[in-house]
């Protein structure tokens, strides 16, 4: 399949806080978007500009040459994958399904194996670079599945990041993203720990932070939410229900190759902490709620 602006078809089906700003990406680079929410209301921009509205994901796929997915937890994807009315009944043989869900390499795998049984390709593509990253279009993209249909789509990709990978067979992209997620669990800590160490110690957070991003401690966590961290700004780029949501995966995923991750076991059970005192819906960055109370 070779992608055509201006006759090529893409469905978006999830238009929250990464896939509304990707679908914009997608809209302005001259394809041609349908797209389903749950929420009509959070569209309407979309449509303004010239996205198509479809009332269900049965139809969207069997309208598009292309679907992609942008939801919250794996019981989400499953559900919009699966079932007579789901997206791989509806599509067409040929057609390329991308779920940019941070999603279980196991149900990627089922995802894969279904779709092709209709003639349907299937990527796991989760991205890496919260809000930020997708309204800059400046996402990390770790992709699984066939190599052939990630090079077909690849001009989407390019649209939405900077960082644009084919990591192997399904599950491959899913897998790739618990290794980013592992790595951002135990920085985070650190990135805390940090900044309340220097407010304790009587700096000025801010020049610390100026001080060190540069060196050796200098992380995307640090560079990018750090500052939000001081200036009280916990609004979410990527909820703390969707991390301990990915770090439940990992831990899994651990689990099953005998893995010991000691790192992901304390952020898992200090975000779990910040969700119970009703910090879910906080950005990840909230975590620093639990060092400077």
């Amino acid at each position: 399949m070779e992608l055509v602006k201006g006759r090529s078809t893409v469905g978006m089906a999830g238009i929250g806080v990464m896939g509304h700003s990707m679908a914009g990406h997608i809209l302005r680079g001259g394809f041609d978007l349908l797209v389903y929410n749950r929420t009509k209301a959070k569209a309407l921009d979309l449509l303004t500009q010239g996205a198509v509205w479809k009332d269900d994901v049965f139809t969207l796929a069997e309208n598009s040459d292309v679907v992609i997915t942008m939801v919250g937890f794996p019981r989400d994807v499953e559900e919009l994958y699966f079932g007579d009315r789901g997206i791989i009944a509806g599509a067409r043989p040929g057609t390329v399904l991308v779920d940019m869900t941070t999603s279980s390499p196991a149900l990627a795998e089922r995802i894969a194996a279904a779709a092709a049984d209709r003639g349907v390709f299937a990527l796991d593509a989760p991205v890496s670079g919260g809000d930020r990253g997708a309204r800059e279009a400046t996402l990390s993209i770790m992709a699984g599945g066939d190599a052939a249909a990630f090079e077909s789509v690849r001009p989407l990709f390019d649209l939405l990041g900077k960082s644009v990978n084919h990591m192997g067979g399904p599950g491959s992209g899913q897998h790739t993203k618990m290794a980013n997620q592992v790595a951002i669990a135990s920085n985070m800590m650190g990135v805390c720990e940090a900044i309340a160490y220097a407010k304790r110690s009587g700096l000025d957070p801010e020049r610390v932070l100026a001080a060190i991003s540069g060196g050796a401690a200098g992380s995307w966590s640090l560079s990018n939410l750090a500052p939000r961290m001081l200036a009280g700004d916990f609004t979410p780029g990527f909820y703390v229900k969707h991390f301990i949501k990915d770090m439940g995966i990992a831990l899994d995923e651990s689990a099953r190759m005998g893995l010991d991750a000691p790192g992901l076991k304390l952020a898992m059970k200090l975000y779990s902490e910040l969700a119970e005192a009703g910090g879910g819906d906080l950005g990840t960055q909230g975590l620093f709620k639990l060092y400077d109370s």
